[in-house]
């Protein structure tokens, strides 16, 4: 009976079904204004970073030799054909790229061992490196001043040992120098992201690679490098925009011999007075900067990372 009554039971009205199609979404309409609380931190950033940064590009188009409101591309054709500016930003690029590399493979190193490698004081290490990220760029210089300098404790132990006039250790006033103090400085600000990384990763994954005969170099290879790509990219992308900006490394190293772009800035506006010059050079930085920092957006968006 059940059956039938089944059987016969009226199908339901389709006018009285739901509607199966999904509404379609509500559009938020934008806003035509600011808010008014937006309006303080926004007319801060605009006379606080935006206006400066617009005089340095205006004066940049401006020539000496022009009166006030002209505007030319002599600027730039003169310091473009210049060679001091070709090798000032030859060296800014091999020295960040140089000092990006070396950062990531000791900062990766460094990571591995204080996450993986159980070691006392381990803790304390890992909470130095916060700390070290507020020091100033000079401070490490003069570190190694002290320690490599011409008048340094190496150089010191050297004459003292073999009664030598001098000691070998000159190279930090040369380009190499500049590069070291670059790395010992940068190093944490990629460790830092790594070991959030792998503070995150499944220390499940590592077991059972080492169960099934995994290496150690095979499991670093196949399990945490994949997972430390985005903090890699991120903490790379961060120590090359600082590199290519770095003014105080190169500066306190006393490398006279080594120009980069923030010193051929401070040696135009200073030393010469050419501010159009300066500006243009200026200008330069910061185009490099932001389109690197753009670059690595796009592919860490598309990477997913």
């Amino acid at each position: 009976m059940a059956s039938t009554a089944i059987l016969h039971r009226k199908p339901p009205d389709p006018s009285s079904a739901p509607d199966a199609t999904p509404a379609a979404p509500r559009r938020t309409a934008l806003p035509t204004a600011l808010p008014a609380w937006a309006l303080p931190p926004v007319t801060v950033l605009a006379l606080g970073f935006l206006y400066p940064l617009a005089l340095v590009a205006r004066q940049s188009f401006t020539p000496e030799s022009l009166d006030e409101g002209g505007a030319s591309l002599a600027p730039y054709t003169e310091v473009f054909a210049s060679a001091a500016f070709r090798e000032a930003l030859t060296t800014t690029v091999w020295l960040a790229v140089g000092a990006t590399v070396g950062c990531l493979v000791l900062g990766f190193a460094l990571a591995l061992v204080i996450a993986f490698v159980p070691f006392p004081g381990g803790k304390a290490v890992a909470r130095f490196i916060d700390v070290f990220l507020s020091f100033p760029s000079f401070l490490i210089t003069l570190a190694l001043l002290f320690i490599y300098g011409s008048v340094g404790m190496a150089n010191g132990a050297w004459t003292g040992v073999t009664g030598a006039a001098e000691g070998p250790f000159h190279f930090l006033t040369t380009p190499w120098g500049v590069l070291l103090a670059e790395i010992t400085y940068f190093t944490p600000f990629v460790m830092r992201p790594l070991l959030a990384a792998f503070s995150q990763l499944d220390t499940v994954q590592l077991e059972v690679a080492s169960s099934l005969g995994a290496g150690p170099l095979r499991i670093v290879r196949q399990v945490i490098l994949p997972e430390a790509l985005p903090a890699l990219a991120a903490g790379g992308s961060l120590v090359l925009v600082l590199c290519l900006n770095e003014f105080g490394i190169v500066l306190f190293t006393g490398a006279k011999g080594v120009t980069t772009l923030p010193t051929l800035v401070y040696s135009k506006a200073i030393l010469e007075s050419d501010y159009p010059a300066a500006c243009v050079v200026a200008v330069v930085n910061v185009v490099l900067s932001v389109g690197l920092y753009s670059l690595y957006r796009v592919v860490s968006r598309r990477a997913g990372a």
